[in-house]
C-alpha cells in the first residue's frame, strides 16, 4: 500500500474538517456549495468550496478513498505543487461544466414559460424566494421541470470533479493497471474503466437516467474528466512532463 504524500493528506485533512463542521452548522451549505451562478446565494468562492463539502458519510468515504488512491500515485510522480494545481484546476473545470449545463437547463424553461405568457421578472422574483409555482409543471413537460427548478435551486458538493481529473490522469498515466468497482466483479484496464465510467455519466446527464440514484452532479464529473485529460497530454507534450514544479 503506497504511503500517503503531504497535499494529498492535507486535502484530506480539510475535506474532513469541512464535512464535520458542516454537520454542526448546516448553514454552511448556503455559504459553501455551488449554487448556480444567477442564483442570490451563489458566491464567487463557492467554485473552490465546495470541493470540500460533501453530502453525507458515504459521499465523503468515496471521494476521500479515491482521492488517497489515485491523488498519492500522481502527487510521487509530479511533485505537490504541480499536483495541488491539477487537483484544483479540475474541481473548477467541473464547476464550470456544471455551470454551462446549468445555464442550458434553466433558461431552456426559462424561456418556455416566457413564451406562455409569464413575465421574466416575475419568474426570478418567485425562485428567488426559494420557491416554485406548481402551475409551472404544465407548461414544463417530463424532465423539464425538474431540470429548471433543480438547475436554479440545488447546489452542487463533492470533489468528484477533481477526482475525476484524477481518474483521467491516471487511466492517461498507467493505461494498463487494473481497476475495479463493487458492482463489477472483474477488473478492468484503467484505460477502458475510465471512458466507461465518464460515458455513462455523461448518458445519465443528458438522458436524466440512472442507476445510481438522483443527486448527482453528472456534468460535474464529465467536467473534470475533460480538464483532468486536457491538461496531462498537455503535459505529456511539453516540457512540464519532467517538471516536478519543485
Amino acid at each position: 500500500m503506497m504511503n500517503i504524500t503531504p497535499v494529498v493528506k492535507q486535502l484530506l485533512i480539510i475535506n474532513i474538517i469541512f464535512f464535520i463542521g458542516s454537520q454542526f452548522l448546516p448553514v454552511a451549505e448556503t455559504y459553501f456549495a455551488l449554487f448556480y451562478f444567477e442564483n442570490p446565494v451563489f458566491k464567487f468562492w463557492q467554485p473552490i468550496t465546495h470541493m470540500f463539502m460533501h453530502g453525507g458519510i458515504m459521499h465523503i468515504a468515496f471521494n476521500m478513498f479515491a482521492l488517497y488512491s489515485f491523488g498519492s500515485n500522481l502527487e510521487s510522480i509530479w511533485g505537490s505543487k504541480k499536483f495541488l494545481f491539477f487537483y484544483i484546476s479540475c474541481g473548477l473545470g467541473a464547476a464550470l461544466i456544471h455551470s454551462l449545463a446549468n445555464y442550458y437547463q434553466f433558461h431552456q424553461g426559462l424561456d418556455s414559460l416566457m413564451e406562455s405568457g409569464l413575465k421574466k421578472s416575475e419568474i426570478l422574483k418567485i425562485l428567488a424566494q426559494g420557491k416554485y409555482d406548481t402551475n409551472w409543471q404544465q407548461i414544463l413537460l417530463g424532465s423539464d421541470f425538474n431540470n429548471f427548478v433543480q438547475s436554479y435551486m440545488v447546489p452542487a458538493v463533492g470533489a468528484s470533479g477533481a477526482i475525476y481529473g484524477l481518474l483521467a490522469a491516471f487511466a492517461y498515466l498507467f493505461p494498463d493497471a487494473q481497476l475495479s468497482m463493487m458492482f463489477i466483479p472483474v477488473p478492468i484496464k484503467a484505460k477502458y474503466f475510465v471512458p466507461i465510467l465518464v460515458l455513462f455519466d455523461l448518458f445519465s446527464g443528458v438522458t436524466g437516467s440512472t442507476l445510481m440514484g438522483g443527486g448527482i452532479a453528472h456534468f460535474a464529473h464529465v467536467g473534470g474528466a475533460l480538464f483532468g485529460i486536457i491538461m496531462v497530454m498537455f503535459w505529456k507534450k511539453n516540457q512540464f512532463n519532467d517538471n516536478r514544479w519543485n
